[in-house]
């Protein structure tokens, strides 16, 4: 109840600067305040508790989990970071005791610096991948994997952890880990992880090692086909959703659903009937040219929507490209290498401002010292920092038959919107 306009509890998010006028005012009435993910676990986190992580794929896979367990019976209560296409809630709760949550890596509060999933008790985890990301939150790479590592472990022995291949390092158990440091390679078969691997371990991915390993792989501009291995059984799946990695995405789900006990025909046309997640390879104009927006942030899932769009169209491709606050920081540059190499142009626009501690050596790096890093090994990279001379570069550019994508987790200031109305309005005219 709120007495007198004064909540019972309010929950404070990341973007509460110290300043805040909200936060003061929390602090200087001793209202109850939470973190975002402590009320996820007091209200929402059940019993059997679904989380899905990982640097890239887990906000649709989460949707997608979502979807399949809502469409079979499962009711699950559920949380995710994104917008449904299949017009789901970014969030419901329910009486069963599923629930299915995206559990992002990122700091859970600003008085906790770490994970939000270390809040969600899996007894069910999906995990996508595992690439270093975030370096303001994680300034190495050891730091970033310590906490998947932490994930993992928290499941409990009788619970299910559902792994990609992309992800592989965190199959090894405690045993191996001597064995791998002195390895020649630093690396091993996954066989050899899976002969000790812990009860309750499944692999999926594209090689044939794995528990559930896809094949067969088919991209056009209206989908995705490919099959699914398991054991000896091959399921055929279609897809409506784009890019190369949904058919990754894909499989993880239907290897979770499959070992909760779904059967893979409900699976399938459940996972037909999926329209995907708003913002991930959406088209946005599709008429001579076509315009794809993606929230793509970071050199590795840049590197994956631009593969797949090179594998889908002839045309050149230009990326406009703005990264989240993690990939703007000088130790973060190294991971640009060759990321955008099957774009034909790279656009890099102003960048957004972002808060930044000015008494900090290391502030982030802005657009130029990013194209700059780009441009090592990409032969074609701009840094337009004015909205409207960058409209007009790729207006003057752009052909029938070539792509236009957006890559970035902010809004490019209603960039997408007006170079869709430009062209529109061109090609009534002729």
């Amino acid at each position: 109840m709120i007495a007198e306009g004064v909540p019972d509890l309010v929950v404070v998010g990341n973007v509460a600067g110290s300043k805040n006028p909200e936060w003061m005012y929390v602090q200087k009435n001793k209202i109850p305040f939470k973190s975002y993910p402590e009320v996820i676990k007091e209200y929402l986190i059940k019993p059997n508790s679904i989380v899905c992580a990982g640097t890239f794929g887990k906000s649709t896979s989460t949707v997608l989990l979502t979807w399949i367990l809502k469409e079979t019976g499962f009711d699950p209560s559920y949380m995710f970071g994104a917008l449904s296409l299949n017009d789901l809630p970014a969030a419901a709760l329910t009486d069963s005791d599923w629930s299915v949550v995206e559990g992002d890596e990122y700091k859970a509060s600003r008085w906790d610096a770490g994970p939000k999933f270390n809040y969600y008790s899996p007894t069910h985890l999906l995990l996508t991948s595992v690439v270093w990301d975030h370096a303001d939150v994680y300034p190495t790479e050891k730091e970033y994997r310590a906490a998947f590592q932490k994930l993992v472990a928290l499941v409990p022995a009788d619970g299910l952890r559902v792994i990609s291949e992309k992800a592989e390092p965190f199959v090894i158990s405690t045993s191996q880990e001597k064995s791998l440091s002195q390895s020649p390679t630093g690396q091993r078969s996954l066989a050899a992880a899976r002969d000790d691997k812990a009860r309750g371990l499944v692999t999926y991915g594209k090689t044939a090692g794995n528990d559930y390993a896809y094949n067969n792989v088919v991209l056009t501009a209206a989908g995705v086909n490919f099959d699914i291995l398991y054991k000896k059984a091959v399921f055929h799946i279609a897809s409506s959703t784009l890019g190369e990695y949904m058919a990754d995405n894909i499989t993880g789900c239907f290897a979770l659903a499959h070992q909760l006990g779904i059967a893979p025909e409900k699976i399938i046309a459940t996972i037909k009937s999926f329209a995907g997640v708003k913002r991930r390879l959406e088209k946005r104009f599709e008429n001579g040219v076509t315009i794809y927006d993606d929230i793509a942030h970071s050199p590795p899932k840049a590197q994956a929507v631009l593969s797949s769009l090179r594998q889908i169209y002839l045309g050149k491709l230009y990326a406009i490209f703005e990264p989240n606050t993690g990939n703007r920081e000088l130790s973060s540059l190294p991971g640009y290498a060759h990321a955008f190499i099957a774009a034909d142009e790279v656009i890099i626009p102003r960048l957004t401002k972002i808060k930044t501690n000015h008494h900090e050596t290391n502030q982030p790096v802005e657009g130029d010292v990013l194209a700059r890093a780009i441009a090592e090994t990409h032969p074609n990279v701009v840094y337009i920092d004015d909205d409207e001379a960058l409209l007009t570069h790729i207006k003057q550019k752009i052909q029938p038959g070539d792509v236009v994508v957006f890559l970035g987790s902010h809004g490019f200031r209603g960039m997408i919107e007006e170079l869709v109305s430009r062209i529109s309005n061109k090609q009534n005219k002729q």
